[in-house]
């Protein structure tokens, strides 16, 4: 056995006096150390070797056993090839993963596609590198001999960042998706895989020292995974378009909803919901770690992220990247406030407004993603923020890109100082100038065809060819090689050439002069001319379709499909960019949070901030908001002075005579001609925008606050035909709002609006009955009672309280609450902000007017009502006492008997409005109670300033001339 006296030999001899020698292997049976390079660097590229090979049960790279290099002990050894074993192990799993993707039957979404293919290309160039460093050690001849140890040096940041694509792509995309539920929808994978990746980005971020081919790396999937989702947000913001085929967006259209429809602003785009629920989730993932060792089940743990995030979404049905959740509503609002303004009608006020409203692209000639790289090369390579100069009303041309960069470097104090422009300005001005030049590269004449010539005479191409990239491509060869363009020609190859076939003619039919002498395959088929002509137009015409077809382009190894292909939005600058991003030295590494507030968020806020002053503008001058808000105010609230004047007194009439309100067509008719005799006529558009309908069980309407019965008092038989209060209660009035202004007053807030007017039509009707029980009452003051004063005190106090609740309403809901809206639809940003303000106005006037269904509102409401009723009691009791003439004492005594209850029901009821009105605490959550109680208690007459109640017997005398009583409000 040959001993090689070496340092481990010298040492053992040294402790065991060399008496006990080790057993070494032959020679015949070492590794030689370079031939363990090559394999490792075989490895980390995929492929298998004599000592390297894939091992498909465990899916994991292994090295056969009994490998022995000198001046390695087997432990250091397979420790530092284990190294390299997991790393190509990382590698290769994450290239079968890129495989599955890519070869699904199903074609994945833009997101998955755009992840799977920036992990694919840093993948490739990871590999490369090991290829390169193979191609050195084959290069060295004899130089500098390859250790394993050195490899392990200059293969550790490869062997790191192998880690982390692992982790990347495995956390991104599990085995979930496939072995579970291949069909799970793409907004939840879209959602996962940009929530995955922002998270370890954040991660990698903290790292110090060694690690920017990593941030490199995470920067790259990120910004790459993250364009389709910036292309569709682009189309949405800037064009009012969801162009999501795959459906991937947290937000989904639809379509039974047009945009001319009251639910449109509601329900047309809504945020899409969260992925469903899954109960055998959890006993999957199990199963699958069991089956799946080693690496696979460090993949099957990197579920639990995905899972919690899920859980999630699930609990605010949200499927966002949360890195935009905050602004998603703002975002949805934005696109259909854009659809608004494309489709609205026919603006009437001046142009200057009309133009403002379609310009809606305010990013300087540049597209979302487009703004959003720039703003990324500036940032990362310079720290420049360019953000608020790109974003302008009008285009920024290449001769203004200097000004963004004198601004940039002014910052730091001084005069802006001249230098050479940064690579980010370059790129600005290339893509601006693509841009205005963007056209067809060939501009042809049309031509007409003859016998003689069939030339066609081009124009030297100056931009660019989108049927044939070729063109674009070739386009310096062309210009120096005009004379190929004859020959590229295709019409003038579009038929084949004349056959010489005339010795086999001749061999078949003879001399024959007949037969033609050879075949000519453009003129041989005797086409008519008209046939012929449109033969010649196809030929033409399909080279206009694709010219040059036959020219191919001199290209290299290693060149980007980028400057190969003609200028195309959304397109050719990312894809510069990340190229750039592969080769750059990167100077900063900024969080992914700045990196997108800077570059994208704030976009998406300047976008959202000028639809939404565009909108306002067009719903206050072209719309007319608040002149459709004051016609409601007129009508819903009585505002209007004699619009429905004839309609209420005809109804209350109706009502007196016990008749009921249960014809729509007639109800309608005499609403018709109370309009048509209005002096405030002019306010509606037409007579028939307002209709009233009656409710069949107008009881049992979930929409009408549940109250107490509008009048209290017991039926009196025999003397009263007169409709009770809640006969109102059945009408509904409607009034036709005119598009789009009904997103803003759509039908629910219709019902809200009409359950006030219902309250405001009773309060009109106790004043009706109140003035006609006074105009019988004092027919008789000749005879005067005690009696009879006692009913004139009694219709005094009624009167006054529905005055005072008149001139209240009027004051705080006509007035104040009218005040609060204008304020606050001025102040609006968006449309959701003014519908929100609209909704604040309605909740404040069904709160001042107690129709709210909550506790307080419900006590105040019935004792209103309750005063209500009873002063329709009082007038069924005066009616019968007016019309009574020779009725017999008892019967008379029986209704005295029914004023006192009425009046003692009436102090009860003042009672208990003022303990509940001027209690401080209500007075300080809802200042317009002390409007009302002020009103009510005119004089202090019910109630001192120190909360004392007056006597209210219904035995004391009336009070003198010169005591203090409640004075009609008029």
């Amino acid at each position: 056995m040959e001993v090689t006296e070496n340092l481990i030999d010298r040492l053992h001899n040294h402790f065991t006096g060399g008496d006990i020698h080790f057993s070494y292997p032959s020679s015949s049976f070492r590794t030689p150390e370079l031939d363990l390079v090559h394999g490792v660097l075989q490895m980390m590229q995929g492929l298998s070797s004599a000592i390297f090979y894939w091992d498909k049960k465990r899916s994991c790279f292994r090295f056969k056993t009994g490998i022995h290099v000198a001046h390695f002990s087997q432990t250091s050894l397979y420790g530092i090839l284990d190294q390299f074993s997991y790393a190509a192990t990382c590698l290769q799993l994450v290239d079968k993963m890129l495989n599955k993707i890519e070869k699904s039957n199903s074609l994945p979404s833009p997101t998955l596609r755009a992840f799977a293919g920036s992990s694919r290309t840093w993948l490739n160039m990871m590999r490369d590198c090991a290829l390169k460093e193979e191609s050195k050690v084959k290069d060295s001849n004899g130089g500098l001999t390859p250790t394993i140890l050195g490899l392990s040096c200059s293969l550790s940041s490869l062997c790191s960042g192998a880690e982390y694509l692992f982790q990347l792509v495995f956390g991104a995309i599990p085995q979930f998706y496939f072995e579970v539920d291949p069909h799970i929808a793409a907004a939840d994978i879209s959602v996962d895989i940009l929530n995955h990746i922002y998270v370890k980005f954040s991660e990698v971020c903290l790292l110090q020292g060694g690690q920017e081919d990593i941030y490199k790396m995470f920067l790259y999937i990120f910004v790459g995974t993250l364009l389709p989702y910036i292309e569709n947000l682009d189309s949405w913001l800037f064009q009012g378009t969801l162009d999501d085929p795959f459906e991937e967006m947290f937000f989904v259209y639809n379509k039974k909803i047009a945009i001319h429809e009251s639910e449109f602003w509601e329900k047309s785009y809504q945020p899409r919901s969260a992925i469903s629920e899954r109960t055998n989730i959890a006993d999957a993932l199990l199963s699958s770690a069991k089956e799946n060792k080693d690496f696979t089940r460090v993949a099957s743990i990197s579920l639990s992220s995905v899972t919690s995030q899920n859980e999630e979404n699930r609990t605010d049905f949200h499927v966002c990247p949360f890195f935009i959740k905050d602004i998603a509503k703002r975002i949805i609002s934005t696109g259909k406030s854009l659809q608004l303004i494309q489709h609205g009608r026919a603006s009437s006020a001046s142009g200057k407004h009309q133009e403002n409203t379609e310009v809606v692209h305010n990013l300087s000639g540049l597209s979302l993603s487009e703004a959003f790289c720039i703003s990324l090369v500036a940032l990362i390579d310079h720290g420049d923020h360019v953000s608020e100069r790109l974003w302008g009303d009008d285009k920024l041309y290449p001769e203004a890109v200097n000004d963004v960069q004198e601004a940039n470097s002014s910052c730091d104090g001084g005069m802006p100082l001249k230098s050479p422009k940064r690579f980010w300005n370059k790129l600005l001005d290339n893509t601006l100038a693509q841009k205005r030049n963007f056209g067809f590269i060939f501009s042809s004449e049309k031509q007409k065809y003859d016998n003689s010539t069939n030339v066609t005479e081009r124009k030297l191409p100056q931009t660019c060819c989108r049927e044939n990239p070729s063109v674009t491509v070739c386009h310096r060869v062309l210009e120096e090689n005009k004379h190929a363009w004859q020959s590229l020609n295709v019409s003038k190859a579009f038929c084949l050439p004349p056959l010489n076939d005339v010795s086999l003619r001749q061999a078949i039919f003879g001399d024959n002069g007949l037969i033609m002498k050879s075949t000519d395959c453009m003129s041989g088929f005797h086409f008519s001319d008209s046939e012929y002509y449109r033969f010649l137009e196809d030929g033409q015409t399909l080279e206009d379709l694709l010219p040059c077809p036959t020219l191919l382009p001199f290209v290299t190894d290693g060149i980007q499909i980028s400057e190969m292909l003609p200028f195309q939005n959304n397109s050719t600058l990312p894809s510069f960019v990340l190229h750039w991003i592969q080769k750059a030295e990167l100077k900063t590494s900024l969080l992914p949070s700045v990196i997108l507030q800077e570059c994208l968020i704030f976009y998406i806020r300047r976008q959202a901030d000028y639809i939404g002053r565009t909108i306002l503008e067009k719903l206050l001058h072209d719309w007319r908001l608040l002149d459709e808000l004051c016609v409601l105010r007129a009508i819903y609230l009585l505002g209007s002075g004699d619009l429905l004047q004839h309609f209420l007194s005809v109804i209350f009439n109706k009502l007196d005579k016990g008749e009921t309100l249960d014809d729509d067509f007639e109800l309608n008719t005499i609403l018709q001609e109370s309009i048509r005799y209005s002096a405030d006529r002019v306010m509606l558009s037409s007579a028939d925008s307002l209709v009233i309908s009656v409710a069949k069980n107008p009881g049992l309407s979930e929409d009408k606050p549940r109250t107490p019965s509008a009048s209290v008092s017991s039926p009196r038989k025999g003397r009263r035909r007169t409709s009770r209060m809640d006969a109102l209660d059945s009408l509904k009035f409607t009034y036709k709002v005119s598009w789009p202004l009904e997103l803003i007053a759509n039908s629910e807030a219709l019902k809200k609006y009409n359950q006030v007017m219902i309250f405001l039509l009773k309060v009109k009707r106790a004043k009706y009955v109140l003035d006609k029980a006074r105009k019988w009452m004092w027919k008789d003051r000749g005879t005067a009672t005690t009696k009879s004063k006692r009913h004139w005190l009694l219709e005094h106090k009624m009167l006054h309280f529905v005055n005072a609740f008149q001139q209240y309403v009027m004051d705080r809901v006509y007035h104040n609450a009218w005040r609060e809206l204008q304020e606050g639809v001025a102040a609006a940003g968006t449309l959701d902000e003014a519908i929100e303000v609209h909704e604040s106005y309605l909740q404040s006037i069904q709160r001042q007017c107690f129709v709210v269904p909550d506790k307080l509102g419900g006590l105040i409401a019935s004792r209103i009502n309750m005063v209500l009723g009873l002063a329709l009691d009082f007038y069924s009791i005066q009616h019968a006492l007016s019309s009574s003439g020779g009725a017999i004492s008892a019967v008379k005594a029986r209704w005295e008997k029914e004023v006192e209850q009425i009046e003692k029901q009436f102090n009860d009821c003042m009672a208990f409005l003022l303990r509940i009105l001027s209690v401080k605490l209500n007075v300080g959550q809802f200042p317009h109670l002390a409007a009302l109680v002020t009103r009510i208690n005119y004089n202090c007459f019910y109630m001192s300033d120190s909360g004392i109640l007056a006597s209210t017997s219904t035995n004391a005398p009336p009070p003198r001339s010169g005591s203090s009583r409640p004075s009609t409000i008029l």
